[in-house]
């Protein structure tokens, strides 16, 4: 493995600067900033023909700054939006409309290193288990990623596929984290499918974005839901990005993680998946839910007598620290492997 200048350089930088705010450092965990000129002209016609909200509504990356900065977020996790970046049956092709999508979040945090973490997205399926390899080794060695996306939800493949397991298998041997778009919305991201993959590399963290929720309808969800609970205080190299999630679950998550054993919500961090969701909304709404589980008042019995159960660490923890550390270590391991101390 070798990484070139430029993507060592980055690294490095983001490195720094991560290890210099860990301690205090509120971080989106999943967003989707989009290059507007990336976007096909019919899709594009859509967007001007209808003014309000769509579901495939993007988001620039200035927008994206901006709405850090209303809602008081220091830096976001950035990946590219699938939406906006639709397949056809070339697989070279899907490589290049893949690879542009991904180089847009990595220039955005080139541009904005102390803001934006460019991670990286492939495809074993658009773009063939030798395609989704090479672009993984592009975003690491070229593009400075220290995570690497799959979405087999959307993209209709089982989590555990060989495929997977392969392009899995090459993210690790990189260094770097291999994260997944992880819900109830399809049926090809169960529990045991998220479990398949975290024993593979016990010794190495996996990400699961959404924990269980993605979409699934409200109550056909809470299965995915329990099930993502129970895999993430099982498997503890499972890490979980809390976006895209019924409030209810969130809540009843974190109670679960804390009161499971000291470290455990050190595997959970927060994310808006804007434009999906708002990073307003989702940060106002978790300060105001952290602010309620230290009231004496909560209706939950377990929390009574609890008062420090979430104190000023473990705020800090899921609202940026512990991502920060996963991206430490991450980005520590990269460079390693890539040849830079």
């Amino acid at each position: 493995m070798a990484l070139t200048e430029e993507a060592q350089a980055h690294l490095a930088c983001r490195l720094a600067h991560i290890e210099r705010v860990r301690d205090r450092v509120v971080m989106d965990g999943d967003t989707h900033p989009t290059d507007l000129a990336l976007i096909p002209p019919e899709m594009r016609a859509r967007m001007q023909a209808d003014p309000g909200y769509f579901h495939m509504r993007p988001i620039t990356g200035p927008e994206l700054l901006a709405e850090l900065d209303m809602s008081c977020v220091d830096m976001a996790l950035s990946w590219q939006n699938p939406a906006c970046t639709p397949y056809g049956d070339d697989p070279r092709e899907n490589f290049r409309v893949l690879l542009a999508a991904n180089r847009y979040c990595t220039e955005l945090a080139r541009e904005h290193p102390t803001r934006i973490v460019n991670a990286g997205w492939t495809d074993p399926r658009a773009l063939g288990l030798d395609g989704a390899i090479e672009l993984a080794r592009i975003l690491v060695e070229e593009f400075g990623c220290s995570i690497v996306k799959m979405n087999p939800g959307q993209n209709a493949y089982p989590i555990d596929s060989a495929e997977v397991l392969a392009t899995v298998d090459a993210i690790v041997a990189l260094g770097a984290v291999p994260a997944f778009h992880f819900g109830g919305d399809t049926p090809y991201t169960p529990p045991d499918g998220l479990e398949t993959v975290a024993a593979r590399h016990p010794d190495h963290p996996v990400i699961g974005v959404h924990m269980g929720g993605g979409g699934s309808l409200f109550p056909a969800g809470d299965a995915t839901y329990l099930g993502a609970r129970a895999l993430g205080l099982r498997q503890r190299n499972v890490f979980y990005v809390l976006s895209a999630i019924r409030d209810t679950h969130v809540e009843s998550n974190l109670i679960a993680y804390a009161l499971a054993e000291p470290s455990a919500l050190g595997n959970i961090a927060m994310g808006s998946d804007a434009p999906y969701g708002r990073v307003s909304w989702n940060y106002g709404g978790i300060r105001q839910m952290f602010a309620s589980l230290g009231d004496p008042r909560h209706p939950d019995p377990r929390l009574r007598g609890r008062p420090g159960l979430f104190d000023e660490a473990a705020v800090r923890g899921v609202m940026g620290r512990n991502l920060a550390d996963l991206l430490i270590a991450a980005d520590r391991r990269v460079l390693a492997r890539g040849g830079a101390a």
